[in-house]
């Protein structure tokens, strides 16, 4: 076997609170220093990522979420834990140009060890730890550690900005009454279809 060491002090990457920040529902909750750990291995090796399990303010540990640039599916692994996964699907004006604030389509899906999720291209996706434990996924989506120093992190097939804009998704997994909960972000104007799993919906 001939393998290349030289990108391995590159696969690691963590995700700060004060990153965080951004999309939160309260900013300002106190929350651990790193939220989840990504070793990113791209397409072949598979990328794992692992979540802290806690709340910050009520509101479950999550990744930051992205919408994919470009023509690109996406396959979640679910390995350990419990999770609950959104995806989006924002409305596309005349311009071409995805709507931040418009939801044509919302799916939050129940994460269980042993299952997979297929997320299509068009789809933006964010994953919650809903257990009390770790919560840990395998996902195949690109690397290219020569595009840019924090490929890692912030991969460039990923786009936030419309996330960070609208502080989150179009909904936030909290824990009300003991109990994974969605909550309205008020800052989306419609969701025009919605499948919610069956998960109690609170304002």
């Amino acid at each position: 076997m001939n393998t290349n060491f030289s990108e391995v002090p590159k696969h690691y990457a963590a995700r700060t609170h004060e990153k965080m920040q951004e999309v939160l529902m309260d900013p300002n909750g106190a929350g651990p220093a790193i939220h989840y750990y990504m070793i990113r291995g791209g397409s072949d090796q598979r990328n794992i990522t692992v979540w802290e399990p806690g709340t910050i303010s009520g509101e479950y540990i999550k990744t930051y979420g992205h919408y994919h640039i470009g023509n690109l599916n996406e396959t979640y692994w679910f390995i350990f834990g419990s999770g609950i996964a959104l995806l989006q699907k924002l409305v596309v004006g005349a311009d071409g140009k995805m709507i931040p604030d418009e939801v044509a389509e919302f799916k939050a899906v129940l994460a269980k060890p042993g299952e997979k999720l297929f997320i299509p291209s068009s789809y933006g996706h964010l994953v919650a730890n809903v257990g009390a434990t770790y919560f840990v996924t395998a996902d195949d989506s690109p690397v290219n550690f020569s595009d840019k120093k924090d490929e890692a992190s912030m991969p460039g097939h990923a786009d936030y900005e419309m996330v960070k804009k609208m502080q989150g998704f179009a909904y936030y997994v909290v824990e009300h009454d003991n109990t994974p909960t969605l909550k309205k972000n008020p800052r989306y104007k419609k969701i025009i279809s919605e499948d919610l799993a069956g998960l109690p919906v609170i304002e």
